[in-house]
């Protein structure tokens, strides 16, 4: 029910938009419609998979490696860990095919290291508990001084990179095993520092891709456009699907293969889970890997497509400003269909002790999303270059991070990664490049970029979110206060007493 409640508002707009806006055949229609039904069933699976095992493994290993007397060793899993994870994020194999200027193996290995090495440093953040808002201050400057020397037709794929990472692989693991780490330390910093692994991993490949633009210095061809598939018959869109379902089933199972490989590994030397907690795991595994091959296979069948044509469609008619609005629109509602965005605002209400409920964290990410897809669309449409975007709103996020209670930093550049799950990578994306190849512009400089307005936007929004969550408890604090004086002045112990017992 949680998958359909999501899916469904995303549906809806895109029919609505094909009788209204851009005429669909009967036969793109029926297959948006079974990609969408697939895109149901597969994160209904996955999510439950991710419950099951992802999130167990990720903490598990978390602790573990706090209870290693080796550091190096403990550093070194970290990094085999952050490449293998990354190895296996479908988004970023989505993102590798649609870059022509370099090989998809050598984008894949070199984001893979990135992530490996920054999971190392995270790790290592939390051991030392560095202050994350100057980490990232770092970071992020010594990324905006690198752009100065890549070429320009490969900076949006470094930041879009940084945002495909961290996906429905990637983030229920690295979240679980920031919060297993951060249990072991026993001060009452450790649940703030137990997010800011996801933001800390999606640092990483934008530096290692701007350092590959520099070396190689790829130019090369542009992106290639994506066709909606002809069909006649609904015999004929059963066939699209089923030729392509074996395909992504071995894409994840090579990919699943490499994580699973490596949790037997870490099962054989620390004995750490009893058979029942395996049995439970491997279930789990299995509920993941269905659910990942059937909503990969719904998404790349029945979205991209219809994303990229409606993008082309609105974009060279006279009703080209109207994606804007549309844009905002498939932001707000979008959100909701990542699988990871559910992990995440799950356990942010759950280390929060409900202090920070799903519904905020979900309705802060829609605003966020929906102000990122509304920027892009307008980027696009006036060809504003990517860096006047991008520089003033990472200005403003890291100014935040200075007056925001630490967990909000953590949950806040997490979420940027978060928010560019599998739906961004294969329908926003596309709509991008529907739009930029409507205005006859540059694939490469235009439509790419989306991905890093999308992951930016939400660094904002929830950190002011923390800035109302600050000023409610000062409020909350100052009324307390009053209240206890006014009990003073009556000199009555017992009631004062009474009433801090409830307050407390």
């Amino acid at each position: 029910m949680e998958a359909f409640s999501s899916v469904l508002p995303i549906t809806s707009i895109v029919l609505i938009a094909s009788v209204f806006l851009v005429p669909m055949s009967t036969g793109t229609i029926l297959t948006f419609l079974v990609g969408a039904a697939l895109l149901v069933v597969g994160m209904g699976f996955f999510t439950m998979g991710a419950d099951m095992a992802m999130m167990p493994m990720g903490e598990g290993i978390g602790i573990q490696l706090t209870k290693t007397s080796n550091i190096f060793i403990a550093l070194l899993v970290s990094f085999v860990m952050g490449m293998g994870i990354t190895i296996a994020e479908p988004d970023l194999q989505v993102l590798a095919r649609q870059v022509p200027s370099i090989e998809n193996s050598a984008l894949v290995f070199t984001v893979a290291c990135g992530v490996g090495f920054f999971l190392v440093v995270a790790v290592l953040r939390i051991f030392l508990r560095i202050r994350l808002s100057a980490m990232l201050f770092v970071f992020y400057l010594i990324a905006f001084v690198l752009v100065i020397f890549t070429p320009s037709k490969f900076i949006p794929i470094a930041f879009d990179s940084g945002g495909v990472t961290t996906g429905p692989i990637t983030v229920p693991f690295i979240l679980a095993m920031g919060i297993g780490v951060a249990a072991i330390r026993t001060d009452r910093n450790s649940q703030d520092d137990s997010f800011g692994l996801v933001s800390l991993c999606s640092v990483g490949p934008i530096l290692a891709v701007l350092l590959l633009g520099i070396i190689f210095s790829p130019e090369g061809a542009d992106a290639e456009a994506h066709h909606v598939p002809l069909v006649a018959t609904s015999r004929d869109v059963m066939e699209i699907f089923a030729i392509e379902f074996p395909h992504y089933a071995e894409e994840i199972l090579q990919a699943m293969g490499a994580i699973l490989a490596f949790f037997v590994i870490f099962q054989f030397v620390s004995r750490r889970y009893k058979r029942h907690r395996l049995v439970r795991i491997a279930v789990g595994f299995f509920y993941t890997f269905i659910g990942l091959v059937v909503f990969l296979t719904g998404v790349n069948v029945g979205f991209i497509p219809v994303g990229q044509f409606l993008g082309f469609e609105l974009a060279s008619s006279s009703l080209k400003w109207i994606l804007i609005p549309l844009g905002m629109l498939f932001g707000y509602f979008i959100v909701k269909a990542e699988p990871a965005v559910v992990v995440l605002n799950k356990q942010v209400e759950e280390i929060s002790s409900g202090a920070i409920p799903q519904s905020v964290m979900q309705r802060g990410l829609s605003i966020g999303m929906s102000a990122a897809l509304g920027i892009s669309m307008l980027r696009i449409l006036l060809e504003i270059p990517l860096m006047w975007i991008l520089i003033p709103g990472y200005i403003a996020a890291l100014t935040l991070t200075f007056f925001v209670p630490k967990i909000f930093t953590g949950i806040a550049f997490d979420s940027g990664g978060v928010c560019t799950g599998p739906m961004t990578s294969t329908f926003l994306l596309p709509l991008a490049m529907g739009t930029a190849q409507g205005s006859g512009l540059s694939l490469m400089e235009n439509a790419f970029g989306i991905v890093a307005t999308i992951a930016m936007a939400p660094l904002i929004v929830i950190q002011l979110l923390g800035l109302i969550y600050r000023s409610k408890l000062k409020i909350s604090d100052m009324e307390g206060r009053e209240e206890v004086k006014a009990l003073a002045k009556e000199k009555d112990a017992g009631v004062i007493i009474e009433y801090l017992w409830e307050a407390s």
